[in-house]
């Protein structure tokens, strides 16, 4: 069995791979690691994980971790990772970082977007960036994982065919992104209050959200030809989910049956995108507790633009599912081992 470790187990990333590492078929969750809760059992802050054998919350300690365990999962804030992730490959483990540290190429753009300092620019260069259907080669031989954060996972797996195909004046995408709560953590702030946040939506960072660059990178890199976004997310009164809704520009006319080809040809054999229906309306309610990314294509003739629906669960497919999925190519597992293949409904 494949030894693994979770650091930052106390979170909603952190729990969500124990829940899919449990029904795995070829791991064991080794070691559960924690900054502030260590000797304690996990079941103690999460009583639904009670029937699982688990070890308890360990210490953190780098050159113990990377000899205890094949792969180490990071569910971690900003900034941990960055010191924590080089010890742990150069002790011989497997690194997929659930954080944003290793995202970005650029340590500039870092620092302008997180308001912090990067990580040394060997490991920003060295890390994969973990989108599993579009990095599958570069995934199966890495050592580092940048996993894709949440928004970008449903942003990118929308628009990359379109971006690739040179349908869509690069410069004319517009992101408009909806997510449910448990994106922002399980910290508390007034922001994630429920007298706050129910029968409520609003906009936040506005044109200022650190999603933006990791997005434009990676459908820059796609497309090899600059794009350019404009990115608003806005957080709604659920827990699980992110429906994200992309406009372009059309350079040509494109029948919508044209563009259906397009997809189906880019995603072929690619187990955890569904494309649905021409014209059709795919709900977060549909992708609950799964890896799966839905999507749905709408062509106005009016406005000439294109209109790319994309709903995920942004727990799983946004981090801890994807991250399995990443860890089952870089160890040469089936790709849908241990995720789910029935989303939750109701």
């Amino acid at each position: 069995m494949i030894r693994v470790g979770i650091v930052g187990a106390t979170g909603y990333s952190g729990v969500e791979l124990i829940r899919l590492l449990a029904g795995h078929p070829h791991v064991k969750v080794a070691n559960l690691y924690s900054s502030t809760s260590e000797g304690e059992a996990l079941a103690s802050v999460f009583p639904h994980v009670q029937a699982l054998e688990l070890p308890v919350l360990a210490k953190i300690d780098a050159g113990q971790m990377g000899a205890d365990n094949d792969v180490i999962f990071l569910a971690t804030p900003a900034g941990v990772s960055a010191e924590l992730s080089p010890e742990l490959v150069k002790n011989g483990a497997k690194v997929i970082d659930l954080s944003g540290d290793f995202r970005l190429k650029d340590g500039a753009a870092y620092t302008q977007w997180y308001k912090r300092q990067p990580a040394a620019d060997e490991w920003l260069q060295k890390a994969v960036y973990g989108l599993s259907e579009w990095k599958k080669e570069e995934i199966a031989g890495a050592e580092l994982i940048a996993n894709p954060g949440c928004y970008p996972t449903a942003a990118l797996l929308g628009m990359i065919p379109l971006a690739k195909s040179g349908w869509v004046n690069p410069k004319s995408w517009i992101i408009d992104a909806k997510s449910g709560v448990s994106g922002a953590g399980r910290g508390v702030s007034l922001g994630v209050h429920y007298s706050e946040i129910n029968e409520s939506i609003h906009a936040y960072k506005v044109s200022s959200h650190q999603h933006t660059p990791e997005i434009e990178q990676e459908l820059t890199g796609q497309a090899e030809l600059e794009q350019l976004i404009q990115f608003t997310p806005h957080l709604v009164p659920m827990t699980r989910g992110i429906l994200v809704t992309a406009y372009g520009q059309l350079e040509k006319a494109a029948a919508l049956s044209e563009l259906q080809e397009l997809y189906q040809s880019s995603y072929a054999g690619k187990p955890f995108v569904r494309l649905r229906q021409p014209g059709s309306h795919p709900r977060t309610k549909e992708v609950y507790g799964s890896n799966y990314c839905d999507i749905a294509l709408h062509v106005d003739d009016r406005t000439g633009r294109v209109i790319v629906l994309s709903v995920i669960d942004n727990v799983v497919k946004g981090a801890a599912g994807q991250a399995v999925q990443n860890m089952n190519i870089m160890l040469g597992l089936p790709e849908t081992a241990g995720l789910p293949l029935v989303p939750l409904f109701p």
